[in-house]
């Protein structure tokens, strides 16, 4: 009996473990070409050398398997962040661990810790924590990391798409190294795509596969630097193509003919990477703006429709066209304010997707505007008032309709439209102030007119002067008093 149970149960676990094997051996196969195209090796890592290349820091650390307290990589889908952190669970000597922090909450996290100090206490060996997507974590679940993390209870290696300065905490970035992953360059992708083509163990190279120069180069092209976009597009393409019988024995070995047509089929329109709470969101709308500072309409036109189709908030980009209107062509143009203003109206009335015309209209009217950021006159008056405090408000210049004749407010004011032109050359600054120009215009579409026009006045004003009403200014030094009138001069 006691023969039978043993006989039993050995052959139950020797029956799991051949499932449990031939379940593995399928997944080696049956997995997603880039699954199974992973590197294993930091001499199979393609792209990332100014991180990972001969020589590298990071590469270095890898290689004597001695990594910092914490690391963060930071990049764009498919750059390799995750394949990466599988090269040093690879390389190292240490218990590799890995979580997703969009799954995983403290409750798993106090398990992993556990493990890693009876790990540690017992045999002596180090715990790496790799936590994918650790941006997903809020503050709570992240400042739970840092005891660990500077006891050396584990390596913390943190991948994210997001910027981490500002979604990990500053505790945690501040004990890190960050290490910035970029999209893959056109010759790196093509290595990828090469590489999966004549790979007998885990890609095609098993298959007779032709892939048109045209076709490769619009894979390339199209995944935009993204190895998982790229190695699942041609996957799609090879799997969903026929063989052509007539190039072998039959179609079982005939040659699989990748066409541009297919690729195209295969890729289709990528999507685009555009997080609004994320990088892509300010880095776009930043292109976009500049584009438009910059009077090129051809660009601000593609970052527009870059927006747009990615689903951006129409009222958000019109709000930011406002905002420019004011900061980057301001009296040049003076229209300019006024054609935003219309096109956030005009937007409100109509919706997409017939609104994006006034979107366009003050996009390009704003583009081919002159510029002038001579608004920015403003934080220079700003400034002032920080530097060297507040000032009362000259007599003339109060208001006279309280108690006028107790008080003097209003006393000697000159009322302009009474006058030749409209105007008059007193003096509207208070005295320690005479003579400081916060506005300089520019020479640019309307405001040069501006400009003239200005000088005119600002000449009449110095000579109406009277030099002798600076001479007891209150506060003032003698120093002062002799800058205030060569200015004035």
């Amino acid at each position: 009996m006691a023969f039978f149970l043993y006989s039993t149960c050995y052959n139950s676990i020797m029956s799991n473990d051949l499932f449990d094997h031939a379940m593995h051996q399928r997944m080696k196969t049956e997995a997603p070409l880039a699954a199974r195209m992973r590197p294993r090796t930091l001499d199979e890592y393609i792209g990332q050398e100014h991180i990972v290349g001969e020589g590298k820091l990071l590469r270095r650390a890898i290689e004597a398997d001695k990594l910092f307290s914490s690391i963060i990589l930071w990049g764009p889908p498919g750059t390799g962040k995750t394949t990466l952190a599988q090269v040093i669970a690879n390389t190292t000597k240490s218990h590799f661990t890995t979580i997703s922090a969009i799954l995983a909450g403290k409750a798993d996290l106090r398990v992993i810790i556990d493990e890693s100090l009876e790990r540690r206490r017992l045999h002596n060996i180090r715990t790496i924590l790799f936590v994918d997507e650790v941006h997903r974590w809020n503050k709570a679940q992240q400042d739970a990391l840092l005891p660990h993390v500077e006891n050396g209870t584990f390596t913390l290696i943190g991948a994210t798409t997001e910027n981490p300065y500002f979604e990990v905490i500053k505790a945690l970035i501040s004990r890190s190294r960050v290490f910035q992953l970029r999209n893959l360059n056109q010759t790196e992708t093509g290595i990828l795509l090469d590489r999966a083509l004549t790979d007998k163990e885990r890609g095609y190279g098993n298959k007779r596969i032709t892939l048109d120069a045209a076709a490769r180069s619009h894979l390339i092209e199209i995944s935009s630097g993204d190895a998982r976009n790229a190695l699942n597009a041609i996957e799609l393409a090879v799997e969903s193509t026929a063989p052509d019988p007539s190039t072998g024995s039959g179609q079982a070995d005939g040659i699989i003919h990748v066409t541009l047509d297919v690729a195209q089929e295969s890729i289709q329109r990528r999507a685009v990477l555009y997080d609004k709470d994320g990088d892509a969101h300010y880095d776009t709308i930043s292109a976009f703006i500049k584009s438009v500072r910059g009077s090129d309409p051809d660009a601000a036109l593609y970052w527009l429709a870059k927006m747009i189709y990615a689903g951006e908030d129409p009222k958000f980009i019109i709000r930011r066209l406002i905002i420019l209107a004011g900061e980057d062509i301001g009296i040049a143009d003076p229209m300019g304010l006024v054609i935003a203003s219309s096109a956030a109206q005009a937007f409100d009335y109509i919706g997409l997707p017939e609104g994006i015309y006034p979107i366009v209209e003050a996009t390009l009217y704003l583009a081919t505007a002159p510029k002038s950021n001579s608004a920015g006159a403003y934080f220079k008056a700003m400034k002032k008032i920080e530097d060297e405090g507040q000032v009362s408000v000259p007599r003339h210049l109060a208001d006279g309709n309280r108690d006028a004749k107790a008080t003097g407010q209003g006393k000697d004011y000159i009322y302009p439209h009474d006058q030749e032109g409209h105007f008059t050359p007193q003096q509207y600054l208070p005295k320690r102030l005479l003579g400081t120009y916060f506005y300089t215009p520019s020479q640019e579409g309307y405001e040069s007119q501006v400009a003239t026009r200005l000088e005119m006045w600002r000449e009449a004003q110095r000579k109406a002067l009277d030099i002798s009403k600076v001479e007891n200014v209150p506060d003032m030094s003698e120093e002062e008093i002799k800058e205030m009138k060569r200015k004035i001069k």
